[in-house]
């Protein structure tokens, strides 16, 4: 049986494949987790409506965190990939394809970042984010507060919840603002 010889070229472009299906798996996930929110803030708002228990809005702050982090956490690989492609394996491939380093690979990964409306577009994700992963547990901790009928205990854990929130609405807008490398 032949040895069949790999190249580096053939290596990079097999890790340039297996990086873009991740960041595509995570880009599916990631959006997928603001409808899992939105269903979940629904059922818990309706089942504390139904059951006329405030109380029971403490359970979307915890749930809210989870989904949030795991959004944030997710959109950064995201974001690392494709720094990544455009940092590395291009400019590595690059050198490989053309002696003289003119050749630009994988051109969209950097191209479709100049769009002139994408700050705004940015923008408007983070209030989003902001609005669905900290505004909705903020708002049902409002309501519990204003309802007055938790003992010392929920009040304490709605606290402490409310200072979660505010944890992962800050790591959200630190994360929005990050320095990105030139690309």
């Amino acid at each position: 049986m032949a040895e069949q010889d790999v190249t580096v070229g053939q290596l990079l472009l097999a890790e340039y494949q297996t990086v873009k299906d991740e960041q595509k798996a995570r880009i599916g996930f990631r959006d997928n987790l603001l409808y899992v929110t939105l269903a979940v803030v629904a059922a818990v708002i309706a089942a504390a409506a139904q059951a006329e228990q405030p109380a029971m809005l403490l359970a979307l702050p915890p749930v809210c965190l989870v989904l949030g982090w795991t959004y944030l956490v997710n959109d950064e690989k995201i974001t690392a990939i494709g720094h990544y492609v455009r940092d590395e394996l291009g400019p590595q491939l690059a050198r490989l394809a053309a002696a003289d380093g003119s050749f630009a690979t994988f051109g969209w990964e950097a191209h479709h970042r100049s769009d002139t409306r994408r700050r705004s577009r940015k923008r408007i994700q983070a209030v989003i984010d902001l609005t669905a992963f900290c505004g909705v547990p903020l708002a049902a901790l409002a309501v519990f507060w204003a309802a007055g009928d938790g003992g010392a205990l929920l009040i304490a854990l709605s606290v402490v919840e409310a200072l979660a929130v505010t944890g992962l609405g800050t790591q959200t807008l630190l994360y929005a603002r990050a320095p990105r490398a030139a690309s």
